[in-house]
């Protein structure tokens, strides 16, 4: 599955509550859960993962997801929904007790037609105001952490030029985001060649030179599977810049199990490193229906069971 289609799926998973069902007596209400499970890790399901046993109201899904024992949830989509949306949704979390994972710093057509690459005044401007806009949605969700991604490679340029270009923007970004105590975390794809960051080593380098707390990486471990390998390497060697993982097993991008990397090692790694932050789900179900969102679940508590 494409990262265009997560952000699109998310949108359209909310799109009638955002209008059609009340959030807020639900969101004041008070909040009793029944988890039989406690993962040692903070694995963050999306909206939409779990629709089918939860149905399509985002609170319904947040308690669901809280019943089967994960503590966090990410939302590539946030920024496209209503700050009324939002309030509520972050409301809800906090009463849950989960963490907020990622939200995309997302601007038009985002990512594959933006470039920061190219040090355009236009798409530069583009991207500060998001960033300024993401602070606001941060605040409402009690959101730490958010995407970037560069955008496409400019083959007009050097590849120095390109690279030197993106660190301005970024540390512009990250002189907005640093006094609230906000993460951007750099996410390098392997959805097409034509994006410019697609290596865990070029990811560590712009955040050594952009030099902010607020500027970081996201290790995306399907990317990073389809784009370089040796993760556990890879790994290790960029661990004081990796601030947020993502989950996705290879072929199929589907939960953990399903394809061919060992997931049970590389969270008993992560989780021996002393990682106490989010993995997101960032993956399709491998099955349909309520049997295949429980097979998720399932697959998320043996890869766990260290």
């Amino acid at each position: 599955m494409e990262r265009r289609n997560f952000l699109k799926n998310s949108l359209l998973s909310t799109a009638a509550v955002a209008t059609g069902t009340n959030l807020s007596s639900a969101a004041t209400e008070p909040i009793t859960v029944n988890n039989l499970r406690k993962f040692k890790l903070k694995y963050a399901p999306h909206f939409g993962m779990f629709e089918n046993s939860a149905g399509k109201d985002p609170i319904d899904q947040l308690k669901f997801m809280v019943d089967q024992g994960f503590t966090a949830m990410e939302d590539n989509g946030m920024m496209g929904r209503t700050p009324e949306l939002q309030s509520k949704i972050g409301e809800t979390m906090a009463k849950f007790g989960m963490t907020m994972g990622v939200f995309v710093v997302a601007f038009d057509n985002w990512p594959l037609s933006t470039s920061l690459t190219s040090g355009d005044k236009e798409w530069r401007e583009k991207f500060i105001a998001t960033c300024h806009g993401a602070v606001e949605t941060a605040k409402r969700v009690n959101a730490k952490w958010m995407t970037v991604v560069p955008g496409n490679f400019d083959r007009k340029l050097p590849l120095g030029i390109q690279t030197s270009h993106v660190i301005e923007s970024l540390r512009q970004a990250a002189a907005i985001f640093e006094p609230h105590g906000l993460v951007m975390v750099l996410e390098a794809l392997s959805d097409t060649p034509d994006l410019f960051l697609r290596n865990s080593d070029q990811s560590y380098m712009i955040c050594k030179a952009v030099n902010s707390p607020s500027c970081k990486i996201l290790f995306d471990m399907w990317h990073m599977q389809r784009n370089e390998g040796h993760m556990t390497v890879n790994i290790d060697q960029c661990w004081d810049e990796i601030a947020y993982f993502q989950i996705g097993d290879e072929p199929g991008r589907n939960e953990p199990t399903t394809g061919e990397v060992n997931y049970k090692n590389l969270f008993k790694h992560i989780h021996e490193k002393g990682y106490t932050g989010v993995l997101g789900m960032e993956h399709g179900n491998s099955g349909k229906g309520k049997e295949g969102e429980m097979a998720v679940v399932k697959a998320y508590e043996e890869s766990d069971a260290f």
